[in-house]
């Protein structure tokens, strides 16, 4: 039974927008000129990854900067010790790549949206039956969007968000399936952390945020 559960709602530019842009950089001061490019594409929500060096440092610029605009969350976090430091900085919302029922604990007590990561019915039940605002279907290029239609039947409230070789034909697949947002790191982004044309970034932001509009 998951109904008596206390659960953080994921933050509602993040629920409308349907669309959640997977930030991978070399190094954090990288983010700003993306960032730009993704808030003016019509882009609302956006996880910084914490393989990305200085993302912690970084942050608050960042929010300072964007927080008006988008949804800022923090996402590869795997120990608990950056679990705190995410919620300390002020993410907008957690992702974790891994099913652990404690930081969706920890998470929850602070009053922070945390979505938890898992592929089995097993592991997606356990974040969600612990509380998670979400839960991340990863990698979901390895399943496809059959794979939701399928854990409907014994989970029909689960809050799901694909992520992980999801591209453009693929989000509208995913939503259409019942996805509640799609998690898009390279299809979108594509080379703009390298050195890659900022104008084709935009169109390509922009096509997603048109698929993935209600």
């Amino acid at each position: 039974m998951t109904g008596d559960v206390r659960r953080v709602a994921l933050p509602p530019r993040t629920v409308d927008s349907r669309l959640i842009v997977v930030a991978r950089a070399k190094r954090a001061q990288d983010y700003d000129a993306v960032l730009d490019v993704l808030v003016g594409a019509g882009i609302r929500s956006v996880e910084l990854t914490l393989t990305t060096p200085g993302t912690f440092e970084h942050f608050p610029h960042l929010l300072a900067r964007f927080g008006e605009a988008i949804d800022l969350g923090i996402g590869t976090v795997t120990n608990a010790v950056d679990l705190a430091r995410a919620i300390d900085v002020g993410a907008t919302y957690l992702v974790t790549p891994i099913t652990a029922t404690d930081f969706v604990t920890r998470a929850t007590e602070a009053g922070v949206p945390i979505v938890p990561g898992g592929l089995t019915p097993t592991e997606l039940f356990a974040s969600w039956s612990a509380g998670a605002s979400a839960v991340k279907i990863f990698p979901a290029g390895q399943v496809g969007p059959g794979y939701l239609k399928d854990l409907r039947g014994p989970f029909p409230d689960l809050v799901a968000v694909p992520s992980g070789g999801v591209d453009l034909a693929g989000a509208s697949a995913w939503l259409q399936a019942g996805a509640a947002a799609v998690s898009v790191g390279g299809p979108l982004l594509g080379d703009a952390f390298s050195g890659g044309d900022l104008n084709a970034l935009r169109d390509r932001a922009m096509a997603f945020v048109e698929v993935c509009a209600r």
